[in-house]
């Protein structure tokens, strides 16, 4: 009896040792930043290329923005400034460049100038996401059909996590074979292509109740 008792003793001395001594397996944190895309001042009522929805769409960008400050994340502002001689809003030293004052940025917050539709092209965006370790990208800005999704596709193609707040993005009317399609066609069109790989997309009500 004595000799089952002490193997016992052994037995469960093992299975302590053995238990403490494995490795837990590694979390995978998820590093998140906002991206906000070109809430500039020519994209608003009395600039040089006005967009539909332009004031509502950066109210709740601002609303997003608010919750990672609060939350303390990393926020990045994407401004553009155009190159091209032939360029007609965003010009240099105009005050449509500007960040629009809904999203201002604030003296610690991050601003990349870009020259393209893509955020990351000849920019430093992705060097610095990567020194953040930043692995998941909430994006919002102007335009849908043009830097958003630019910047969206280009993000998923260097392996990160997207979403999309629809309701902060605005876009304008097109045109194609001599018709019209109108700015809400446009916005739900972009939007609904993003689903299923590039990104998921939420309004700002739905996100800021997430827990």
């Amino acid at each position: 009896m004595k000799k089952y008792l002490s193997l016992l003793l052994v037995l469960f001395s093992l299975s302590v040792t053995l238990g403490f001594s494995q490795q837990k397996p590694e979390m995978k944190v998820m590093n998140k930043a906002l991206i906000i895309i070109d809430i500039q001042n020519d994209y608003f009522e009395k600039g040089r290329m006005p967009l539909v929805g332009a004031e509502a769409a950066s109210l709740n960008a601002r609303q997003i923005l608010e919750k990672f400050r609060s939350d303390n994340l990393p926020v990045i502002h994407i401004q553009h400034l155009a190159e091209r001689p032939n360029s007609t809003f965003f010009l240099p030293l105009t005050k449509g460049q500007e960040i629009h004052e809904n999203v201002k940025p604030k003296a610690n917050e991050k601003v990349i100038i870009k020259h393209y539709p893509n955020s990351f092209r000849e920019t430093e965006l992705l060097e610095y996401l990567k020194s953040k370790e930043i692995t998941d990208l909430v994006i919002c800005g102007m335009m849908t059909h043009m830097c958003v999704d630019a910047t969206v596709r280009a993000a998923k193609d260097f392996g990160f996590n997207c979403t999309v707040i629809a309701d902060a993005c605005a876009t304008r009317d097109l045109g194609i074979n001599g018709e019209t399609v109108k700015a809400a066609e446009v916005q739900k069109s972009f939007l609904a292509a993003f689903t299923g790989f590039y990104a998921s997309v939420k309004t700002t009500k739905a996100y800021l109740e997430e827990k």
